[in-house]
């Protein structure tokens, strides 16, 4: 089927340093042309993102730090990659959500003005989740080929649920999955311990999503200035961090799963201390002593010189 374009579009992806619009940076894109006559431009360029990838995100897109040391930074490419653009319009997978966002910090920081004002953007993902509607309701149809009575009822929607992941294990049986990282497995197995492996993708601390596991099963912040490094390294370069979060708008359960780690860091610190010497006084002088008093002579019996002393002062 040929698309029925008026004007060019642009389909585009994006690999960054991490997911973070704010912080993060690109370091590869790739754009397909589609033009109204049929035909496809296609172009990729690497970045040198001016910054770390993290192994993490590393580990997903492939793309590691030295793949891209000696590639120009968006800065030099901006120029080029919106002349490509040109005037056609935007397409992605998530990409209102990530791409396009992502796209427009860095063309700013370059100092491009890259006019969104008469663009359309079509996001491929959106289609996807609304035509395949991902509610329990749209699960139970399909796994189970029946409607669902009195959705949002609970004792309805638990029912549902146990049905679905029965489904599911019929369904998927044998059925084999590749992951981000390129790993073949069938995960979708009667085995709850299998099933929360694969389930919890994101190995998350509070559930919140604000810490994660790393694959060393350390405690990590997920977002923020501080997103990928353990609870332990932040804390011991900005131990005030700990303090913003209990103060912040966060989940009870987030500070909980806080505290722990706070704790942890403290009772590492406290091993860690050096015992204090019980004598404090410098080594090159000796301690202070406190003066004795000096010893009281002993009381003189009274004679007859002191007696005549005595009447001579007092005029007797």
């Amino acid at each position: 089927m040929k698309l029925n374009l008026k004007r060019p579009l642009a389909f585009f992806d994006l690999e960054a340093t991490g997911i973070n619009v704010g912080a993060d940076r690109i370091v590869e894109i790739a754009i397909l042309k589609a033009m109204p006559d049929g035909t496809e431009i296609v172009k990729t360029w690497r970045v040198n993102p001016e910054m770390p990838i993290p192994l993490q995100t590393s580990l997903i897109h492939g793309i590691y730090d030295e793949d891209i040391a000696n590639e120009p930074t968006f800065k030099v490419l901006a120029k080029e990659i919106a002349e490509f653009i040109g005037e056609s319009d935007l397409a992605g997978y998530n990409s209102n959500k990530f791409d396009i966002p992502m796209l427009l910090e860095e063309f700013l920081r370059a100092n491009i003005d890259f006019d969104m004002s008469q663009r359309k953007f079509v996001d491929v993902q959106n289609i996807f989740h609304q035509m395949e509607q991902r509610t329990l309701k749209a699960a139970y149809k399909f796994y189970c080929q029946e409607d669902l009575v009195n959705a949002h009822a609970a004792e309805a929607d638990v029912i549902a649920t146990y049905k679905v992941l029965l489904g599911q294990l019929e369904m998927y049986k044998e059925t084999e999955f590749e992951s981000k990282q390129g790993v073949k497995s069938v995960p979708v197995v009667n085995d709850i311990d299998a099933l929360h492996v694969f389930t919890n993708i994101n190995k998350p601390v509070d559930f919140a999503g604000r810490m994660v596991y790393n694959d060393q099963d350390e405690v990590c912040f997920n977002f923020g200035k501080h997103k990928g490094k353990t609870a332990q390294q932040v804390f011991a370069v900005e131990p005030s961090y700990y303090a913003w979060m209990k103060n912040g708008d966060f989940p009870l359960y987030t500070k909980k799963k806080l505290d722990e780690e706070w704790a942890k860091f403290n009772a590492k610190k406290n091993e860690n201390r050096a015992p204090k010497p019980q004598n404090n006084a410098p080594q090159d002088r000796p301690a202070f002593k406190k003066p004795q008093p000096k010893p009281e002579k002993p009381a003189q019996p009274i004679n007859t010189d002191m007696l005549e002393q005595l009447k001579m002062k007092f005029g007797k």
